[in-house]
């Protein structure tokens, strides 16, 4: 019998979704575990997949709709051979209300039979180079491919339709991509004062918008800043890479990472969260990392981090740094958390303070390291220096539990060996 396809709950948190694209069209044969389409959530832009084999026989909200409530129906497969009126008995039209669904949204007049019967005499036939130059391929495959300079027109799908999967990039040879055509010199224009555009807020810009205001209108943030000389911990970072096994590259951010857990089972006062009537103690040094995907960021957390040893973390950051990337992060991944650690080093930032990540107590934001002047016994030397902020919330954490907790920090970043112990 027809299966209706819903709007999943892609996060404990998510209540409604932007229906970003679909993978299919009716008439495609889908099979449990392909890609059918991808969905916007508060969090992230991730992939959904078919749960069962079946045919496209209707599509109920175009791509594009934004604030489709979780549950509504917004697809029906159907088994071979079954009717139309199977079909429409027991496709079940999305409920839309004005607050919820914009105009744009709308539902197909009559998708089944555009599926199920020839193309009317008046709708256009694609000619074979139209149909030739499309490419078929999942929101994966292509980030993939863009990321490792694969040309997709080159590759042969190994999914429904030819369709290009992640397996297909993974295994093929880099190529080099098209050469895109040479700009067109534009004839002088004059200047518009002002010019400008407007683009579409996406539903994780929104939820990052509401959940920072919030933060900083509802918690009393406070600033500590300290510096750290960080050349041993840079001496240390080189030796256990030059003994680590292959695969393993241990990164400057995770002998942070291990330093803050280390930090946080040291000074348990600043491993908490406000929850109005009541204070959360954490147990673990659950410590949420910043990763800054396209069109916002997304914070996986590296549960129990104090247990790991610089291997596993090594691993462990990686991985979830690389899914993060490609929107295949789960919703327990990125929900929850006692610490969040965002750095900017990379990018040469020398020092800034961040807001903190409700509902937690407190955010780290690290620096660049670099070569500073400094004075050691009475003497001018020069020292690689490392300048790390603590955002804090006062309501649950008190100016000296926060300096505690910098002066463990910096401890275990400048002396590495005792993060061993």
């Amino acid at each position: 019998m027809p299966a209706n396809v819903t709007m999943p709950a892609l996060s404990p948190t998510m209540t409604t979704g932007t229906l970003a694209k679909w993978t299919i069209a009716p008439g495609d044969a889908v099979h449990a575990g392909d890609v059918i389409a991808e969905i916007e959530t508060d969090k992230a832009t991730m992939e959904v997949e078919a749960i069962e084999d079946g045919v496209v026989a209707q599509i109920l909200v175009e791509a594009g709709s934004e604030n489709v409530a979780v549950g509504t129906v917004i697809a029906v497969l159907a088994e071979a051979g079954e009717s139309d009126d199977e079909v429409a008995s027991t496709a079940v039209a999305p409920v839309q209300s004005d607050d919820t669904v914009p105009p744009t949204t709308k539902t197909p007049a009559d998708p089944v039979t555009d599926a199920r019967s020839e193309k009317p005499a008046d709708q256009p036939t694609e000619t074979s180079s139209q149909k030739t130059s499309r490419i078929f391929a999942t929101p994966l495959a292509r980030r993939i491919a863009a990321d490792r300079g694969i040309a997709l027109d080159r590759l042969t799908g190994s999914g429904p339709h030819g369709r290009i999967l992640r397996r297909d990039v993974e295994a093929a040879p880099a190529l080099p991509l098209q050469a895109a055509p040479a700009a067109v010199s534009a004839p002088n224009m004059p200047v518009v004062a002002g010019a400008s555009e407007l683009v579409v807020n996406s539903q994780m810009r929104k939820s990052i918008a509401a959940r920072l205001q919030d933060s900083k209108q509802q918690a009393p943030h406070f600033y500590l800043t300290i510096d750290c000389q960080i050349d041993e911990l840079l001496r240390a970072r080189r030796a256990l890479n030059d003994k680590a096994a292959e695969g393993v590259k241990i990164s400057l951010n995770d002998l942070v990472i291990r330093a803050a857990a280390k930090a946080l089972m040291e000074v348990p006062d600043a491993n908490v969260s406000w929850e109005g009537e009541h204070t959360r103690r954490f147990q673990h040094a659950d410590i949420a990392m910043a990763v800054a995907i396209d069109g916002g960021l997304v914070t996986p957390i590296i549960w129990a981090a104090e247990t790991l040893g610089l291997a596993a973390l090594s691993q462990t950051t990686a991985d979830l740094a690389e899914r993060a990337r490609h929107g295949q992060i789960r919703a327990a991944e990125y929900s929850g958390g006692s610490f969040t650690i965002s750095n900017l080093g990379m990018f040469g930032i020398r020092e800034f303070a961040a807001v903190i990540n409700p509902p937690q107590g407190a955010i780290l934001a690290v620096g660049a390291g670099e070569q500073r002047p400094v004075v050691v016994d009475g003497a001018l030397a020069v020292a690689t220096v490392m300048t790390v902020t603590l955002s804090a919330d006062h309501r649950v954490v008190d100016g000296a539990v926060g300096a505690r907790w910098l002066q463990s920090f910096k401890g275990f970043i400048e002396h590495p060996v005792t993060m061993l112990l």
